[in-house]
């Protein structure tokens, strides 16, 4: 391999999903061990991998997807390597381990498809129409892959009184056993977010973590959605 492109070479496999790079994902195919990924993030494969866009299985689920907040997703199965990537956008690999996680759908990557998953509505934001008001719960022992607008920050709740209130447009992902709710703030309007009028966040109160991305431009999100 020509000298300067070998730092760019694959490393040795070492798990299921894991980043080649900030804004790629890696992830070692198996027999029967099948993967949910949105559909146009392949960039590159190797081996035998097989893609079946939009399963009877995932039009079941996600026919709750509001228009314009569904993640059209895509069956991989095969064996080999799969590399994924959107657009340039960071790549976050989280093990889940038993627990679980809600994803904002415009962030979805990739996860295993042997994963417990559904569309369900965000409770506590009936009144705010348009901010996000739909995400996608994935729970079980197994991986998923996010993507961020910028390298993002993971805030932990702490479980005290205090609240976290994130920006809806910079939400990626949040610990579903968190409370949420929305609020309406006249007084931020000027210094939250890039919108105009009256300014609105969703508040995160319990235990557990909210990830933030450093973009809360909206053609963010359209051009992610793809």
């Amino acid at each position: 391999m020509n000298q300067p492109l070998a730092g760019y070479a694959p490393a040795p496999v070492t798990a299921r999903m894991e980043n080649h790079g900030d804004h790629m994902l890696k992830v070692a195919m198996q027999t029967g061990n099948d993967l949910l990924a949105r559909v146009g993030s392949m960039v590159a494969y190797e081996g035998f991998v097989q893609y079946e866009p939009n399963p009877p299985a995932v039009r079941q689920i996600a026919r709750d997807w509001m228009t314009g907040e569904g993640a059209p997703l895509m069956k991989c199965s095969g064996d080999g390597l799969l590399y994924l990537a959107d657009y340039g956008a960071n790549v976050v690999v989280i093990n889940l381990n038993g627990d679980g996680i809600s994803v904002n759908a415009t962030n979805l990557l990739a996860f295993d498809a042997h994963l417990t998953w559904g569309v369900e509505r965000v409770k506590g934001l009936a009144k705010f129409a348009g901010q996000g008001l739909w995400n996608t719960k994935i729970s079980g022992q197994g991986w998923v892959a996010l993507t961020s607008r910028g390298k993002p920050i993971v805030v932990d709740c702490g479980g005290g009184e205090d609240e976290t209130y994130v920006d809806p447009d910079a939400l990626v992902a949040w610990s579903p056993n968190l409370k949420v709710k929305g609020k309406r703030s006249f007084k931020a309007q000027s210094l939250i977010g890039r919108g105009s009028g009256e300014a609105y966040q969703m508040a995160f109160s319990g235990q557990g973590i909210v990830v933030v991305q450093p973009s809360e431009d909206s053609t963010d999100r359209l051009r992610v959605r793809g």
